[in-house]
């Protein structure tokens, strides 16, 4: 028989094959059991607070105050950058897992941005998307993407399950909402750019520019340059036909007759370009110039213009419908494309940055 002791109390077990299970000798066992179970747990918990280094900790390590450790990780631009790369030190070597939702419940800030665009398949947005994050993650704030497919209704799902994590704001892309949408905004209180775009009824704040603007500014440019016979290659989403509709209205002022008209499907792709500029040939019509809605549909169309003898203008000059933006105010080398493509690519950071800013500010 082996057996255990404990208090100088002896609990016999029986061994072999023989032993019938769950019969001991001893009526205080069941104690036993209860004491030896509680003595696990405890030693599973110590185990457990050990492993999971806390904000003192990464504080003692890093030599700093609890409350310098909580500013560094939660608003770095109010801490020393000295401190901060003690505190930063520290908690890589802590491996400390910062506790979010007790931060948020007790700041009642989630350091989240949700961030709305119709695709990242287009570069422009995905200029907007890198550019925005770059500043905001600055900022100590990460973002949450979501893409909507240029439709309202999207929005409004995605809407409905990122409210409920509360973000310290959102930027969204358009003007285009629908009520429920904008009723949900105004009552969750919190600051929304709408971005990439002007309107007269804004929910809060706009960065942007005016669609009908760059429209007549690719008319006059190019109808100043000597050109009569136009063409145009475009996708369907609301911004870009809102630009393609000032264009040609432009042009009816100007004498010129209605260019023939090439929609296809968002998003916009050099495929897009491509099969454009084909549908195009196909009508058997004179053009000696084609406007393209965005810069991936423009290098469709250019992909094929080696065979022809005709101009393309990317953008219809998009540089000169809004304020020129340099690659190098933002610490970024100059683009190896034609000049009105890197214009377009410069306007979506300039567009990413100035959102970016205006978040900062707001949330300050």
């Amino acid at each position: 028989m082996a057996a255990i002791k404990l208090k100088a109390v002896t609990y016999p077990l029986p061994l072999g094959d023989a032993a019938r299970p769950n019969r001991y000798h001893g009526r205080s066992l069941p104690r036993l059991q209860r004491f030896m179970a509680k003595k696990s747990s405890k030693a599973l918990s110590t185990a457990v607070i050990s492993a999971a280094p806390t904000l003192i900790d990464v504080a003692r390590v890093a030599g700093v105050s609890p409350i310098t450790v909580s500013r560094a990780l939660n608003r770095p631009e109010i801490v020393s950058e000295a401190a901060r790369e003690k505190v930063l030190a520290a908690v890589q070597a802590t491996g400390y897992v910062p506790n979010l939702l007790a931060g948020g419940l007790a700041s009642n800030r989630s350091r989240l941005v949700a961030l709305f665009v119709p695709t990242i398949v287009h570069s422009i947005f995905a200029e907007t998307v890198q550019a925005l994050m770059a500043r905001l993650s600055q900022a100590g704030y990460q973002t949450l993407l979501g893409l909507t497919g240029y439709s309202a209704e999207q929005e409004e799902q995605l809407l409905a399950a990122v409210l409920g994590r509360k973000p310290d704001g959102i930027v969204l892309t358009g003007t285009l909402h629908t009520a429920a949408s904008r009723q949900r905004l105004a009552q969750a209180g919190i600051p929304v750019v709408e971005s990439w775009d002007l309107g007269e009824d804004p929910l809060d704040m706009q960065v942007g520019f005016s669609h009908e603007a760059v429209g007549r500014a690719q008319a006059e440019h190019l109808h100043a340059r000597g050109y009569r016979r136009f063409a145009v290659v475009s996708v369907d989403d609301p911004r870009a036909l809102r630009r393609c509709r000032s264009l040609v209205a432009r042009l009816a002022e100007l004498g010129v007759a209605e260019p023939p008209l090439e929609i296809l499907p968002a998003p916009a792709l050099v495929e897009s370009g491509r099969a454009g500029l084909r549908q195009l040939l196909a009508r058997d019509e004179a053009f000696d110039v084609v406007v393209c809605s965005s810069d991936t549909v423009a290098q469709g169309v250019m992909a094929l213009t080696d065979r022809f003898v005709f101009g393309v203008l990317p953008l219809g000059s998009l540089a000169e419908a809004v304020a020129p933006v340099s690659g190098s105010e933002y610490g970024l080398e100059p683009l190896a494309v034609p000049p009105a493509v890197a214009a377009a690519c410069w306007v979506a950071i300039a567009v990413g940055c100035a959102v970016a800013g205006v978040r900062r500010r707001d949330l300050a």
